[in-house]
């Protein structure tokens, strides 16, 4: 008989007990973007080829080594799409959303594709959560959309996620800091490898994203972006930093962070895990990419958006699974806003709640909670807690109690230390 069929390396199926971790993600994002007035959008799977070389850039390792591209039947070159910024952009423009009010808010979520070496929480075929708001220059869009992505996280019950921050400058400074860099990493071209001193001559800024150890160790006393900012650069960096102060989200500014498409301008960033190292302690990010309309031929249009990866958020969702969680959910609809508002406060003290913000029945919740392996699930909304009460369900013990909102803090933290989640 013939050998079966194999999977494609690189490629992951995704299995019915991982399901739920998925229709968790995908709730909370839908539900984070639409309460913040994003609008969905879908693209095609692929594109013209000369889209994503004209916007993500010739010296990037996307087109040089990862892109699938494939002639069709007329002989045209397609590309399966290796990242949704551009094919959002060229919609934008396609569908006139420029004539209208600005900045236009949408999200997106679908599979990429990128042919690159495969390992832990890195696929052929991806899947990501993304953002874009186009149409502002204002830096107050970018704190707004970081935001919104450090609150996804922390919505997920996502705990060990912390945010990085640069400004990598624009086409009036930029030049001068590539001059910089090319000036210093010129000593050492001899000992780097093939693809960094290709870099070297098309885009210095890639070796700030390099994963060489020597690249990598003569990282720190490189020149930094922050150093060679124009003052519209530099003030729009300050104005990111004090906007993500005032909304209470913990950052450390990253000066070496660069982002691996060349589209970007200005404020980059990044969301990394405690529990990722070296070349994958990244589970996505984005930034201001002011020029890739241009780049593509239309009218100069600001812009800034993310891209966060579902697949390895999933993977480190499960690895958290073992300590016991807690599982907050609306009885009913008109609960739904005072759940997510507990469930904030909760976090705020240090506590991981995963908040279930779908429109599913509460049998199917309390299922889904169960499949999560949560210790506790909050039930907000009962009609006999009233205003003034929420109800604790300890999912092991099987047993309920009802506990003014005053004490839910303090006797959930107790009820974990019971179950060794905390210290006590």
């Amino acid at each position: 008989m013939p050998a079966a069929p194999q999977r494609p390396r690189g490629l992951k199926d995704i299995l019915p007990a991982e399901q739920p971790y998925w229709v968790v993600m995908t709730r909370a994002a839908e539900a984070m973007a639409v309460g913040a007035g994003y609008q969905r959008i879908d693209t095609p799977i692929f594109e013209a080829t000369e889209l994503f070389v004209r916007t993500v850039g010739e010296t990037s390792d996307v087109v040089t080594k990862e892109m699938y591209t494939f002639l069709d039947r007329g002989g045209r070159s397609m590309t399966l799409r290796p990242e949704g910024t551009a094919p959002v952009v060229r919609a934008y423009f396609d569908a006139a959303m420029n004539n209208g009010p600005q900045p236009v808010r949408l999200y997106y979520l679908g599979p990429f594709f990128r042919y690159d070496r495969p390992q832990a929480g890195r696929f052929r075929q991806f899947h990501q959560f993304g953002l874009e708001a186009i149409g502002d220059a204002g830096a107050g869009l970018d704190v707004e959309v970081i935001t919104l992505g450090w609150r996804w996280y922390g919505a997920l019950g996502l705990r060990g996620v912390s945010l990085q921050v640069n400004s990598i400058g624009d086409a009036e400074c930029r030049p001068r800091y590539r001059d910089a860099l090319r000036q210093y990493f010129r000593p050492y071209l001899d000992s780097l490898p093939a693809d960094d001193r290709a870099r070297f001559e098309r885009n210095p800024l890639r070796l700030l994203d390099s994963k060489d150890p020597q690249s990598m160790s003569l990282l720190e006393a490189a020149p930094r972006s922050l150093d060679f900012l124009c003052e519209p650069c530099r003030a729009a960096f300050a104005q990111v930093q004090a906007g993500l102060g005032r909304a209470g989200i913990p950052f450390a500014v990253n000066p070496h962070l660069v982002r691996g498409l060349d589209y970007y301008t200005r404020t980059a960033f990044e969301y990394w895990h405690e529990s990722l190292s070296g070349a994958q302690n990244s589970l996505g990010g984005g930034g201001r990419y002011d020029g890739l309309a241009e780049d593509l031929g239309y009218r100069p249009t600001p812009a800034v958006g993310f891209a966060l990866g579902l697949d390895r958020t999933e993977g480190i969702l499960q690895a958290q699974e073992s300590a016991p969680a807690i599982y907050a959910l609306a009885v009913e609809p008109s609960a739904l806003e005072g759940m997510k508002a507990l469930a904030e406060q909760i976090r705020e003290r240090g506590l991981a709640v995963i908040a279930d913000v779908s429109d599913a029945q509460l049998d199917v919740k309390l299922r889904r909670a169960d499949r999560m392996r949560a210790a506790l699930v909050l039930l907000v909304g009962l009609p006999e807690d009233g205003t003034e009460c929420v109800s604790i369900r300890d999912m092991k013990a099987r047993a309920q109690q009802q506990v003014k909102r005053g004490e839910l803090h303090d006797r959930v933290r107790g009820m974990l230390a019971a179950h060794a989640a905390v210290p006590g």
